[in-house]
């Protein structure tokens, strides 16, 4: 039996905030048991909901040294859906109304959770042998692994690896902070380690001193390894280039099944859609108030709205994509507000062809990728991105900007050999997304028997947690292999 740790940050159901929170929270129920032991290691946050909170078997507590100071450690038990989670006690760090805040206040609390995360592994009896950590908010384990707990006899021989779902975010801030918080000393804080430029990076140094490094989409494991969408650590990712690798993220697809899904008006599948899925159009379109036609070609958004997201691109061919009386548009989600207005004024403008649901709504996206005939996300960067994966789930056609994890998960449809589950364009550049919409849009109202096959493909394509849970079990037993 080979042990594996996950570490991070937040995970469902217990507590969310991303797409983060559904790997953690789903990946580890899809590796073969008689095999692997995943366990999960959380922060035990006040703002988690209370019917996982009283249902915690408290199990221990001690106190640890960090920094300059003893630190309490509560540490409590909970098996749910067949996986073991911990989560780490400290109210003075996770008490708080949201599981993120101010960034210095963050830095200190995951450092501490970090260094939590090992010291309890003696206590709670289990050792891994691949400590498997997310983001930078546990990028300091694999730091200290190979630092303070290294000469640990009960930490020998452990690996870890460092996934990275977003290389945006790395936690920077001044070194002397970063190093009266975490206590490491002098040799850390070099150009080569922790250092950028003045300030200290706790992304970094995770990516420098983990065993093996990570991210979700194998195209986003080339991109970073360049200047634009490296973030400044382009450098270091060529350096770890054989220590690298993408493993596309995937989705519950118990969760999301056209068939058996409550949260949309009416249940179809692979068989059946023809006859089925325009009936949830139809009822969309009356609790929008849009135009009632289930011919109408309607295009959904689900997204934050922001720059990240290429809704700026959507900003400026908005007023050319829905003059025209052929297209519907139905955008949710929340973000920057120049982009909330915006989709507000043309909501107003052409209230019968666009409707903006500025909220997030868990029953709404599922109603709106059941409804729509295509789903837009022209990303200027897709780690890898869990929308497209939800639409190709539910027949919707995505169109997509060929980048990170879209280029990888959307086969663009080519009419000459009738191949293909989306449309893709490949330069960040509003008109060329629009010639793409248009080709679509050719495509559903000239050639209906091609679309009906695009769907079929649509559907058929796995993108499953097991296949994700198979590639990172292959890389776990080549790990411990070495």
């Amino acid at each position: 039996m080979k042990n594996i740790l996950f570490v991070a940050s937040e995970a469902v159901p217990f507590i969310k905030t991303g797409g983060l929170a559904d790997v953690v929270g789903s990946l580890p129920k899809c590796f073969n048991k008689e095999e692997f032991d995943v366990r999960v290691i959380l922060p035990k946050y006040l703002s988690m909901p209370w019917h996982f909170t009283e249902r915690l078997e408290f199990l221990a507590y001690f106190y640890m040294d960090i920094g300059y100071q003893s630190k309490y450690v509560g540490v409590f038990k909970l098996v749910h859906d067949g996986i073991t989670f911990y989560f780490i006690d400290n109210e003075g760090y996770f008490g708080g109304p949201k599981p993120y805040g101010d960034l210095k206040y963050d830095l200190e609390k995951f450092a501490y959770f970090s260094r939590a995360a090992l010291s309890v592994l003696p206590v709670i009896g289990f050792k891994p042998d691949i400590v498997h950590c997310h983001d930078w908010q546990t990028a300091m384990v694999p730091i200290y692994m190979k630092d303070s707990f290294r000469g640990g006899e009960f930490y020998q021989n452990m690996k870890s690896i460092l996934t990275i779902h977003n290389l945006k975010f790395q936690g920077v801030w001044d070194i002397e902070t970063i190093q009266g918080i975490t206590g490491l000393s002098d040799y850390y804080f070099t150009i080569d380690k922790l250092k950028v430029k003045e300030d200290a990076n706790l992304l970094k140094g995770g990516i420098a001193y983990a065993d093996y490094v990570t991210t979700v989409s194998e195209t986003y494991a080339e991109e970073i390894k360049t200047p634009f969408y490296g973030e400044g650590l382009d450098g270091l990712m060529r350096a770890r280039s054989n220590s690298l690798c993408g493993i596309v993220n995937g989705i519950d697809y118990n969760e999301y099944n056209p068939e058996t899904d409550d949260k949309i008006d009416f249940k179809y599948n692979a068989i059946n859609f023809r006859k089925e899925k325009f009936k949830n159009k139809t009822a969309l379109q009356q609790q929008l108030g849009l135009e009632v036609n289930k011919d109408k070609f309607m295009i959904g958004i689900v997204s934050r709205l922001t720059d990240q997201k290429g809704i700026d691109l959507v900003a400026y061919i908005m007023d050319e994509m829905c003059s025209r009386d052929d297209i519907q548009l139905v955008v949710l989600g929340t973000g920057d507000a120049k982009f909330e207005n915006m989709f507000r004024y043309f909501d107003w403008k052409y209230s019968n062809r666009v409707a903006a649901c500025i909220y997030y709504s868990e029953e709404m996206s599922h109603k709106v990728y059941a409804s729509c005939d295509a789903f837009l996300m022209p990303s200027l960067f897709e780690p890898c991105g869990l929308s497209q994966l939800m639409a190709l789930r539910y027949g919707t056609i995505p169109i997509v900007r060929e980048t990170g994890g879209l280029k990888d998960t959307v086969v663009p449809y080519n009419q000459f050999e009738s191949t293909g589950t989306g449309f893709s364009f490949t330069n960040y550049n509003a008109h060329e997304m629009l010639g793409t919409i248009d080709f679509a849009k050719y495509v559903y109202y000239n050639k209906k028997r091609e679309w009906n096959k695009l769907v079929d493909r649509a559907m058929a394509a796995d993108f499953s947690w097991n296949k994700s849970a198979e590639r990172y079990a292959n890389l776990y037993n080549w790990m411990l292999s070495w």
